[in-house]
């Protein structure tokens, strides 16, 4: 028996980026609840259950100070708003195609249409479309129901209409819908909203049930996508619902010959998986073809058939015997004149030819265009490799392998990485550990990803470097916390600056150092002192393991200006003090930076005086005598009067009136 899987069985864009969302700010401790149930499929539900993640009703219903997920269905606007009134922060995993659909259905009713959606009215995703409705909207969720409605008289003829649809809504009742609105409306704008997944997906399921004996959907029951396609597979073949490997009817199989399998948007790869080791045990006893593995042709003769030229396509093996700066030659053993362009050579559009190969090498090649009159025959190595490669890059996705490549360009909202071949793209978002961290200096760079997002259809594959950054952050971490004490001394690097502080990379994990810890002197804003990238000598003044904050010290203590006061300035010490402040008692004299004396107002005179200012002014340099010296209240005592009597000053009055 022969099992085939549909190639774009499984998780969907919008499904798949939901569950990351929440899966990450689970990961980041966050207090996650869910607006909603965040997929249609019970065994990722309970997954993240056990990871913490929580299911909320209503947003009222969300803890106070947690993390609030609106789903990829959407939510209306009036849910939105009252959202914003929340003591809540609010995550949104709304599918950027049922986003497309607000925006479409909200601005159609500024301009006076009607509007009408294909859906289930029910759904989520529809309720959430009706929210950013603007005028007259209207649902039906079949064909029949739409006559209904147009016989109504709700909706006249010579109404201007605007229709969408629900983003996992039938293609085939979509089209008929569609013909009936387009003999009846003539003023009519149709929006195309189903998305393409939906569109992929039911069409090679259709395709996949004309040819098998049996069908098997996987999916949530509670899923609308996963529903359709069952209805799609039971018009052409005998078809099974199941959730999971457990709801397989085993002894249905007996005597089948080929049996396909699909899968809806909200089923995970791991259900796949199962329900073909099932199968296996199932058909135990039948050498099953590589094909039953992965769902088809291996990519590499996808490839090769999907470049078929009017000669031929097929691989070579070739011996370079010339090199130059914008093509390779080479004998493949034929009459014709092989040559790899530079663009076939590698995907790395910085690598220079003279650098990957030279005379000599051999190779294997794909032939991409036979030239019989000119005699010669291009050829190319970076598809095969990608070709080989792109069964790496599926299984790293599948089993998150941490991969390796050289980052090749920077491009607009990301970087393109190489790898095995082929050209991953890493988002911005996540390519770097901060958000705020440069794209330019990864240029050139090798660099470590994991892959989270392959459409095998398009062959794209989509990476993640602060994935691996944040995983080996986290070992850091655990080491860091195995050893650390208070007292100990490291070097950091600063990270950021916030008002109240400098947040410091201790290699793994972050320490901040408070504001006051960064100087001896009072100043208003760590820049002061430090910036972004300086290299800075630490040390832990304090731990907070369950909260896992670490405070730092900054300040040396040699630095300690009562340290050098008590070193260079003991008491009966002649200074230059310049006069920073007044008071009703005295004035106060800064010796050095971070240290300022009282010059009572009895020591500043040799005779009576009514106020300081008879005397003194601010910013004047005088000469004084250290008297005393607190170290434990932090108090200096100066005397200008024991200058003046002792002969060494000339009286301070008598200086002013002068």
């Amino acid at each position: 028996m022969q099992v085939e899987v549909a190639k774009s069985a499984g998780f969907c864009f919008g499904v798949n980026r939901a569950v990351t969302m929440v899966k990450d700010l689970l990961q980041k401790g966050r207090q996650v609840c869910t607006l909603g149930p965040i997929i249609h499929n019970p065994q990722t539900l309970a997954e993240m259950e056990q990871m913490g993640a929580s299911v909320v009703d209503r947003p009222e219903q969300a803890p106070v100070g947690s993390t609030l997920v609106i789903r990829s269905h959407g939510v209306s606007r009036q849910v939105r708003e009252r959202i914003a009134q929340l003591p809540v922060q609010c995550a949104d995993a709304t599918c950027p195609f049922v986003a497309k659909i607000h925006r479409i259905v909200a601005q159609q009713g500024r301009e006076g249409r009607t509007v009408l959606v294909a859906g289930n009215p029910n759904h989520p995703e529809v309720q959430g479309i009706l929210g950013y409705c603007t005028g007259p909207a209207y649902v039906f969720r079949s064909t029949k129901e739409l006559q209904n409605l147009l016989e109504s008289g709700q909706v006249p003829q010579e109404t201007a209409v605007s229709a969408a649809a629900q983003t996992t809504f039938s293609v085939a009742e979509w089209r008929n819908c569609l013909k009936i609105l387009n003999r009846v409306y003539t003023n009519i704008k149709i929006f195309d909203t189903i998305c393409n997944a939906t569109v992929s997906r039911q069409a090679e399921a259709e395709q996949l049930a004309h040819t098998c004996d049996a069908m098997i959907v996987l999916g949530g029951r509670q899923s609308s996508n996963t529903a359709k396609l069952y209805d799609v597979c039971k018009k052409y073949t005998k078809t099974f619902f199941a959730q999971s490997a457990a709801d397989l009817p085993r002894g249905a199989f007996a005597g089948m010959h080929h049996v396909g399998i699909t899968a809806g948007a909200s089923t995970p790869a791991s259900i796949i998986k199962e329900v073909l080791v099932t199968m296996a045990e199932i058909n135990e006893g039948v050498n099953s073809s590589p094909e039953t593995a992965d769902g088809g042709d291996n990519f590499a003769e996808m490839l090769e058939e999907s470049l078929k030229s009017l000669n031929t396509d097929e691989k070579v093996h070739g011996v370079v015997v010339g090199v130059t700066p914008t093509e390779v030659l080479v004998d493949v053993g034929r009459k014709q004149s092989g040559f790899i362009p530079r663009a076939e050579l590698t995907s790395d559009p910085n690598a220079k030819i003279e650098d990957i190969v030279k005379v000599g090498d051999e190779m294997d090649l794909l032939i991409m265009r036979t030239n019989d009159q000119e005699g010669t025959i291009m050829l190319s190595k970076r598809r095969l490799d990608a070709a080989k490669g792109w069964d790496e890059i599926v299984a790293a996705e599948e089993d998150q392998t941490v991969l390796t490549g050289n980052v090749v360009e920077i491009v607009k909202g990301g970087v393109i990485a190489v790898t095995h071949g082929v050209r991953v793209f890493i988002p911005a978002s996540q390519a770097t550990a901060s958000r705020s961290d440069p794209l330019d200096a990864l240029l050139h760079q090798e660099v470590k990803f994991r892959i989270i997002e392959v459409n095998r259809n398009r062959r794209r594959a989509v990476g993640s470097i602060r994935s691996v950054l944040r995983d080996e952050r986290k070992k850091l971490a655990e080491k860091f916390w195995e050893t650390a004490e208070v007292g100990k001394e490291y070097d950091g690097v600063v990270k950021s600056l916030t008002s109240y502080g400098a947040f410091v990379d201790l290699g793994g994990i972050d320490g901040m150092i408070h504001i006051s810890e960064l100087s001896w002197t009072r100043i208003k804003h760590p820049s002061e002192v430090v910036n972004i990238g300086d290299k800075v000598h630490v040390y832990i003044k304090n731990l907070d393991h369950e909260k896992g904050k670490i405070s730092l010290g900054y300040k040396l203590p040699e630095d300690n200006p009562w340290e050098v006061l008590k070193r260079d300035y003991p008491a009966g010490t002649v200074v230059e003090a310049t006069i920073v402040g007044m008071t009703t008692f005295g004035a106060f004299a800064r010796i050095i930076p971070g240290i300022d004396g009282l010059i009572h107002i009895s020591q500043i005179a040799d005779h009576r005086i009514e106020k300081p200012q008879d005397v003194l002014q601010m910013g004047q340099t005088v000469k004084a005598v250290i008297t005393d010296i607190d170290f434990d209240r932090h108090r200096v005592s100066l005397s200008i009067r024991k200058l003046i009597e002792s002969g060494e000053l000339a009286d301070t009055a008598e200086d002013s009136a002068e």
